[in-house]
């Protein structure tokens, strides 16, 4: 993404450091920045862990929708169809990549599943710190869990899939 200059930059700090970086960020890395010059730096790592258990809970619905579509007999090529016709994007991307089998042919992660455990696990604790819970979150949690222990360190965030036909009676692999 930061090749293609498609990340969204969060920025935080004292403005002095915040001008150093901005000329590497926006046109360059990033399509676009969220400012929150001479705030906190946590205030950045608050959005990015937030904004991950966005990518999180898409991956899970996706899995759930994709289980429940073929058990259903739907299929689900049409359930891609009505997701690239309803949600452009990486709900699209993650779509292609639960039905290509990508989640489990990869060599490597695109986004492994430990390092999703360990921002899933920083968004339970913040959560917890205001007084508040994500239960979305933990069952998308509990199933990287269950990837982990189907494919170790090749376990891909997409793996949610796997574990989700697995519940189902269905093999990890599709």
């Amino acid at each position: 993404m930061a090749d293609a200059g498609q990340l969204v930059c969060v920025i935080a700090g004292p403005k002095e450091s915040v001008q150093k970086m901005l000329p590497y960020t926006k046109g360059v890395m990033s399509r676009e920045n969220i400012d929150y010059t001479g705030q906190p730096y946590s205030n950045a790592l608050k959005m990015k862990i937030i904004g991950n258990t966005f990518i999180l809970n898409m991956v899970e619905t996706l899995s759930e929708g994709h289980t429940l579509a073929e058990k259903s007999g739907l299929g689900s090529s049409s359930l891609h169809q009505f997701i690239e016709l309803m949600m452009p994007g990486p709900f699209v991307a993650y779509s292609k990549r639960l039905m290509t089998g990508d989640y489990h042919n990869r060599d490597e992660p695109l986004f492994a599943a430990d390092l999703a455990r360990k921002d899933a696990r920083h968004a339970m604790d913040l959560a917890k710190t205001y007084g508040t819970r994500m239960k979305a979150l933990e069952v998308a949690d509990a199933h990287l869990g269950d990837v982990q222990k189907h494919m170790s360190a090749k376990g891909d965030i997409a793996g949610i899939y796997g574990a989700v036909r697995q519940e189902a009676d269905l093999k990890f692999e599709n």
